[in-house]
């Protein structure tokens, strides 16, 4: 008797109708689901397994530099990832405490286990929200229009707008040696077809890859050889909404520990690189150049004789340790070679080997500012499917997707950040006018007016924002224009505040090596010198009526203190924003715009930028070209060309 396949008896049915629906519950999935259903959408989310939502395949953790303000800015919209991680970590530390507020950033370590179940479960209790496990397949298109998506069971879900966040699990493969299978993050199963059939339907595709460390048994390591990582002992949280009352006090915090590799590591690595399948043509996904494979380093920097290890806790009902910076695809002997040549790891027991993962990327390219692709109307796309990595870019991504997808089924308008609004617009921008060419990371060094989009100013950026788009409270807001009062009303005061000369001013800034007060300056312009704070100010003058709290404290010290350096940053953004109203027409026939380079004319078509400003930003596009193009449309001398001939 002839056996038949799933495809052979697949009969394919109508199940329901969405307003939205959003495949994949990663990081990006998980946001851009729950800002369409708080929106008043009725939203479908689809994962491939329900004990994968919002998973943290690669390091347990939230934040660092960059990442952590865009937490902060995804709180600020209203998404989730703060107030998740708020109720989740095991430890919480600013980094960069000893550099300016532009670069200071917050990260959690987080419970994985807890992080997940607390997701899963704010998804459930959502009441416009289905979450549901099942694979799609492909996609209901008519017209150059997505109208919903098909699964693997022949279930039929239409929709007013649907979002693509596949994460690595789209045409996934597991490389581990000379050890290769199909399978998603965490030996996950993968989205063979969805990523397949995009190509299908005009969608260009590259193929990234990633990876992941070893875990470890904690009670086999010896933390005597290693340097403790505590948390901090001062409050902090991702989220706005986290009461200072919440924060875990540091003695009941997870340490992580730093270790290193040292020349016996690097040896057995060397000896073992025939093997190794980052060189030897069997992983032909581009990796990520800031987070590369131990591998990597030891060929990249050789002259180093160590690289720093952290090992990290993956939370409080769980041995398993997560070793940092020991990313590997190295087959699984070598794998226990090099974890036993380490200070500390001598002993300690592998429990999963470390592995590289390719997966399928939409060239960013593709997308408008909103994340709708240009290939089909309706259709977003968001987090690692777009090619970037880290849970932080996913989830910024996440929410943008699903404001604008939630926004498109309610008949409104676009919602776009700038640069100078956030390091979300900062990373949109960078994918939709540059592209990408491996795993794109946040960094500040990527953010021009990065003084501007500092970790602690997100609420005054964002939160308005928020509102408006229906994802912040009224009580939250109300909060929220209280604390911006509070900053405008004592930054007012202290510029109206004259500090006179008297014995004890003159004392304590001789003992700061200045001079003596001659005459009365402004308390504001006081607060400038470099060891004066708030709390110190206040020995001198009257303070306000009612005290104020820390986070009012912080923005007036920070805004009196870089007040010139922020003026001048202000001033940019102006000068720019002329350029970002400048808007260019739809499918503007490049190829007849006379005295445009042609590498300039080649990448204008290719990416057709909205304004003159997102247009400056392309590579190989220069001021020359942007002023004959600036000329060309002034003088309504526009040619357009059929889409489907571009």
């Amino acid at each position: 008797m002839k056996s038949l396949r799933v495809s052979d008896v697949k009969q394919d049915y109508h199940a329901e109708d969405y307003d939205v629906i959003v495949v994949g519950a990663g990081h990006a999935g998980c946001e851009a689901a729950l800002a369409a259903a708080r929106m008043g959408n009725k939203t479908l989310l689809m994962t491939i397994n329900l004990d994968m939502v919002a998973f943290m395949p690669c390091n347990p953790s939230i934040g660092g530099p960059a990442k952590g303000i865009v937490v902060r800015e995804v709180d600020a919209l209203g998404g989730e990832m703060g107030r998740n991680i708020d109720k989740t970590y095991v430890q919480m530390r600013m980094l960069n405490t000893g550099k300016g507020p532009a670069v200071q950033a917050l990260r959690a370590q987080a419970d994985k286990h807890a992080y997940h179940a607390e997701m899963k479960h704010t998804i459930e209790k959502e009441p416009n929200l289905t979450l549901r496990q099942g694979i799609v397949d492909d996609l209901i298109v008519e017209d150059g229009e997505c109208k919903g998506v098909i699964t693997n069971t022949g279930a039929e879900y239409s929709a007013k707008a649907v979002v693509i966040a596949a994460g690595t699990a789209a045409r996934g493969k597991i490389i581990i040696g000379e050890l290769m299978y199909a399978s998603g993050p965490n030996n996950s199963q993968p989205a063979e077809k969805l990523t397949a059939n995009l190509e299908k339907l005009g969608f260009d595709l590259e193929r990234f890859k990633t990876g992941t460390p070893p875990r470890v048994d904690g009670t086999t390591i010896d933390y005597s050889k290693t340097e403790e990582q505590p948390g901090d002992e001062k409050p902090n949280h991702f989220s706005y909404e986290t009461p200072d009352s919440e924060y875990i006090d540091v003695k009941n915090q997870l340490s992580c520990w730093l270790t290193y590799t040292n020349e016996k590591t690097h040896d057995i690595i060397r000896e073992n690189l025939e093997r190794a399948p980052m060189f030897t043509g069997v992983i032909e996904g581009v990796g990520p150049r800031y987070c590369p494979s131990i591998e990597d380093k030891i060929v990249r920097f050789a002259d180093k004789s160590r690289h720093q290890l952290f090992l990290e806790p993956e939370g409080r009902k769980t041995e398993e340790w997560y070793v940092q910076g020991l990313s590997t695809s190295m087959p699984e002997e070598v794998q226990q070679d090099i974890v036993h040549s380490i200070a500390g790891l001598e002993n300690a027991q592998m429990m999963r080997p470390g592995y590289a993962i390719e997966y399928d990327v939409v060239a960013p390219y593709q997308l408008k500012p909103t994340l709708e692709t240009k290939v089909l109307k309706n259709l977003y796309t968001a987090g690692q499917t777009n090619g970037t990595s880290g849970y932080e870019e996913a989830a910024g991504q996440g929410i943008v997707a699903g404001i604008n997808a939630g926004r498109r089924a309610l008949g409104l308008g676009p919602f776009v950040l700038k640069r100078n609004e956030a390091y979300i617009g900062v990373m949109i921008d960078d994918l939709v006018t540059k592209g990408t060419k491996e795993p794109y990371r946040l960094l500040t060094s990527r953010a021009e007016y990065r003084l501007l989009l500092r970790n602690d100013n997100a609420d005054l950026r964002l939160t308005e924002k928020g509102h408006e788009i229906g994802l912040i409270s009224d009580d939250r807001y109300a909060s929220f224009l209280a604390k911006k009062k509070a900053v405008d009303e004592e930054l007012d005061r202290l510029n109206h505040i004259r500090i006179k000369p008297s014995d004890a001013i003159n004392q304590f800034v001789q003992e700061h090596g200045d001079k003596p007060l001659q005459d009365g300056v402004i308390a504001a312009v006081f607060l400038r010198r470099p060891y004066v704070d708030y709390e110190t100010l206040m020995n001198f003058v009257e303070g306000p009526d009612e005290p104020l709290n820390r986070r009012v404290i912080e923005q007036i010290e920070i805004r009196t203190k870089y007040a010139g350096y922020i003026a001048k940053a202000e001033a940019n953004v102006a000068r720019m924003k002329r350029m970002e109203e400048k808007k260019i027409p739809d499918r503007i026939d490049y190829s007849v715009i006379d005295g445009i380079a042609t590498e300039a004319r080649q990448k204008l078509a290719k990416i057709q930028p909205a304004t003159l400003a997102q247009a400056s930003r392309i590579s190989g596009v220069n001021p020359a070209d942007i002023a004959i193009l600036s000329v060309y449309i002034q003088q309504g001398k526009i040619a357009k060309v059929d889409a489907q001939g571009a």
